[in-house]
């Protein structure tokens, strides 16, 4: 009995030793240098600046009307509140006393200059998808911004998401054990766009499901996604619920621009991605992620949500009057779209005064959750593209709860031959959502 007490707690010391060391030994740091092929000076630089442009950095490590990549934004996530870092090369706040090492090993395995386990709003489960080349010109590129001494807020996370040493067990799970390889099967413009989507682009990280402890449903890639109360919609290449029967062509243009004719506009997350990183990719690149979205394995996750091009309502409707069944039924619905939005977006779908404001086609007034349509209605949205800027302003202060529901019943109804489905509680919880 002795003998088998002292075995027990023999390898009870070994598995606490072991986990000791799993969790607390210093994160490894490996050297780095750039290949042969690296540019150096200015086109290093500018290498530097589109892969950060590809990686929509700013986006995150910014406030609105604050100084760019100085940090700050709120990440509100189930267990709590997590604020993007400084990471302009000031010395006290930002990463002006990284090594190359040191940023390149954040990038990878999401360990920062000290040590310490980072979060995955930073998405480093993607970055680790990058060549050691393009992280090293980025962090070239940040080290030419002008360095912003400004502290961010301490992360709000409730027990035990707070324990940072927590994370290498997460990683385990759910990091990547290999950098991302091109497919000698496949051509190159497919391999760059792999590249660029599932490294730089980050877009699974939207686009997929996540699991209890945030990590990606790695069976359900793409399908689709909610964060922050904004929808990420299923990009497989499902027909029905994805982007299966889009062209190449089209998809490229809606990246590139935020709208393809007869598919609606990109608003929300989208609609910044397009504005601060898409818009400014090169056509070739903004193809390659085309080809390689299309070629996604199909995932229909949403039926119920199949896009109507010619709505009953759209088909009997001209662009400045409603067809005559479309006049009737959801009465207070109607008459709030009568003043406050046919002016912009007409009846019959196609938009009044700017292409931006048509809505055939669009996901957002076709899928019955309505969860991005009651969250424009609420905030509003805005793009900037080679084209232009377009802004929808928001309605939430001006309206309430029953009549945002009244409101997006009826486009659900006119726009995306939809049952009603919308209820004053549902908008309660989105404007909690999406704050």
């Amino acid at each position: 009995m002795r003998r088998w007490l002292r075995i027990s707690l023999g390898i009870l010391g070994i598995l606490l030793v072991g986990a000791a060391l799993f969790f607390f030994l210093p994160a490894r740091l490996d050297p780095v240098q750039a290949s042969v092929r690296q540019p150096r000076g200015a086109a290093l630089i500018e290498r530097g600046r589109y892969v950060a442009t590809a990686s929509d950095c700013v986006a995150c490590h910014s406030v609105p009307g604050g100084r760019p990549y100085a940090g700050g934004l709120a990440f509100n996530l189930p267990f709590g509140t997590i604020f993007s870092s400084n990471i302009t090369p000031d010395r006290q706040h930002g990463i002006g006393t990284w090594t190359d090492a040191e940023f390149v090993r954040a990038m990878r395995h999401g360990v920062d200059d000290q040590g310490r386990e980072l979060y995955p709003a930073f998405p480093y489960t993607a970055y680790a998808n990058l060549s050691t080349d393009d992280i090293l010109a980025l962090r070239a590129y940040l080290n030419t911004l002008e360095p912003v001494a400004k502290p961010v807020q301490a992360n709000g996370l409730r027990f035990p998401f707070n324990q940072r040493y927590l994370m290498r067990a997460w990683k385990l799970l759910n990091a990547p054990q290999h950098p991302w390889q091109p497919d000698p099967q496949r051509s190159a413009e497919w391999n760059r766009g792999a590249y660029l989507v599932e490294g730089a682009g980050h877009c699974a990280e939207c686009h997929t499901p996540r699991n209890f402890i945030y990590g990606l449903v790695r069976s359900q890639a793409y399908a689709g996604a909610v964060t922050q109360g904004w929808k990420a919609y299923n990009i497989t290449s499902d027909p029905e619920s994805g982007i299966g029967n889009w062209s190449v062509d089209e998809l490229a243009r809606y990246l590139g621009t935020g709208h393809a004719p007869g598919r609606g506009a990109a608003s929300g997350s989208m609609g910044e991605a397009v504005s601060l990183s898409l818009s400014k990719l090169t056509p070739a690149d903004l193809r390659a992620m085309a080809v390689y979205l299309r070629s996604l394995p199909p995932k229909n996750t949403e039926a119920a949500a199949r896009v109507e091009r010619n709505s009953p309502a759209m088909a009997a409707s001209t662009l400045y009057s409603p067809g005559q069944a479309a006049a009737h039924g959801n009465v207070p619905g109607l008459r709030l779209y009568e003043s406050a939005c046919a002016s912009c977006h007409g009846w019959n779908g196609e938009g009044v005064q700017s292409r931006y404001a048509s809505l055939r086609g669009a996901q957002t007034v076709n899928d019955p959750e309505a969860t991005n349509l009651i969250q424009v209605i609420l905030r509003g949205t805005s793009i900037e593209t080679q084209y232009g800027h377009a802004t929808m302003p928001a309605f939430g202060a001006s309206l309430s709860d029953a009549e945002v529901a009244a409101l997006s019943n009826y486009v659900l109804q006119h726009f995306g031959n939809k049952r009603p489905s919308v209820t004053p509680e549902r908008v309660a919880r989105a404007r909690a959502e999406g704050r």
